[in-house]
């Protein structure tokens, strides 16, 4: 998952809105978006290599997801999985005091990444690169492969278009927050961070909707919880030549129906 894009209590309407792109080598092999089997309250996608999940919803209100920290110079092969962190809580009771609490004295054992987890209307974050966990603040934020709110090109253009859909007399959709995630314009060579990759690499990354040769956005997320727990959740997945090959759309209430 490369960019979250997120509207946290700054809606009159909605607890939380969020657009997501996963972006991953595209011979890394996953499930679409789906209710777990096993884990039937759980609506997320899965890593078929490690079995964990950059990013999910529980029909008891239980939301998680991962983006992990370039740094290429720190990349640990034996490293455990990051997305079975999000899988851990989206299937866990633990509370996400004591999950944060884990994260912190667990964390450093895992590649670098930014976590997100809670619930609709309260979330925490927290980065093995980075500070103790932390709630989130009401607002939009946004993060890609850095720490929460990293004024990277693409984080600042999602956030950008996240508040002009805030602003904006149409009501606010799960399609609309996709088009936020199909923008493949890059950045200006000024504004590229400096991750340890090569400039040219770095542009090639920059954009919110990527494509490389090998590696790119895999599948766009985007969902909407009302103030009535109401979700409506739609998925699109794209092959490497960046082309839409399936959807899924969800709909349910939080503390509904199991």
């Amino acid at each position: 998952m490369c960019l979250i894009a997120l509207a946290h209590e700054a809606h009159p309407l909605f607890e939380l809105a969020v657009a997501a792109n996963r972006d991953e080598f595209y011979s890394r092999p996953s499930a679409p978006a789906a209710f777990w089997e096993g884990a039937p309250g759980v609506l997320a996608g899965r890593d078929l290599r490690a079995g964990g999940t950059w990013l999910g919803l529980t029909k008891n209100g239980r939301f998680a997801a991962v983006t992990n920290y370039r740094e290429p110079g720190r990349y640990k092969q034996d490293a455990p999985s990051r997305g079975t962190l999000v899988a851990r809580f989206l299937t866990g009771r633990e509370e996400p005091e004591a999950f944060a609490a884990f994260l912190e004295r667990e964390g450093q054992s895992y590649n670098g990444f930014s976590v997100i987890f809670g619930s609709p209307g309260l979330l925490w974050h927290f980065s093995n690169r980075g500070g103790p966990p932390e709630l989130l603040s009401p607002g939009v934020h946004g993060v890609s492969n850095a720490l929460m709110d990293e004024p990277w090109p693409k984080v600042e253009k999602g956030k950008r278009a996240l508040r002009d859909l805030l602003d904006a007399r149409e009501p606010l959709t799960a399609e609309a927050l996709l088009g936020i995630l199909s923008d493949p314009e890059p950045a200006d060579e000024a504004a590229l961070p400096e991750t340890g990759v090569a400039r040219e690499v770095e542009k090639a990354l920059s954009p919110i909707f990527t494509r490389t040769k090998e590696y790119g956005t895999r599948s766009s997320t985007a969902f909407t919880v009302d103030r009535e727990g109401r979700v409506v959740f739609v998925e699109r997945v794209f092959d490497a030549d960046g082309h839409e090959v399936g959807r899924g759309a969800f709909e349910f209430t939080i503390g509904g129906e199991p």
